[in-house]
């Protein structure tokens, strides 16, 4: 596997168009931060580590209302072969503010929102909405 966020991030959007209500993916701390964010945000219910296999993964709990996926769209933005940098003022907007950019900053991984609060920027690692 050449890009484990791109994975992270292809494991939930195949998860949500199949409708399952959990998804379990290889632990890293990235995905955990980058679980955590999307808990935070309310696009999942929650996640946890299961640490019963061999090795460790991520269970994540997704959300659905109405029996439509919470997260209707979730892109990878920076790729291994084009990484994407932004400063805090070219942080963008997702949909007019009604979803989020995720950053990985020199103060750890964060909404664009977060980012651009505490002025400081990073790579653009995703959008959701």
């Amino acid at each position: 596997m050449n890009d484990p966020i791109s994975d992270f991030l292809t494991r939930i959007r195949n998860a949500c168009s199949a409708q399952q209500e959990q998804v379990f993916i290889p632990f890293s701390k990235m995905k955990a931060e980058l679980s955590r964010i999307l808990h935070e945000e309310g696009y999942i219910w929650g996640y946890e580590v299961d640490t019963n296999t061999t090795h460790p993964r991520l269970k994540l709990k997704l959300k659905y209302q109405d029996k439509a996926p919470v997260i209707r769209k979730i892109d990878r933005v920076s790729k291994p072969g084009l990484r994407k940098y932004v400063g805090h003022d070219e942080i963008p907007r997702v949909l007019g503010g009604l979803g989020i950019s995720i950053l990985s900053t020199p103060r750890g991984i964060m909404t664009g929102a977060k980012a651009r609060k505490a002025n400081v920027g990073g790579e653009l690692l995703a959008t959701v909405w």
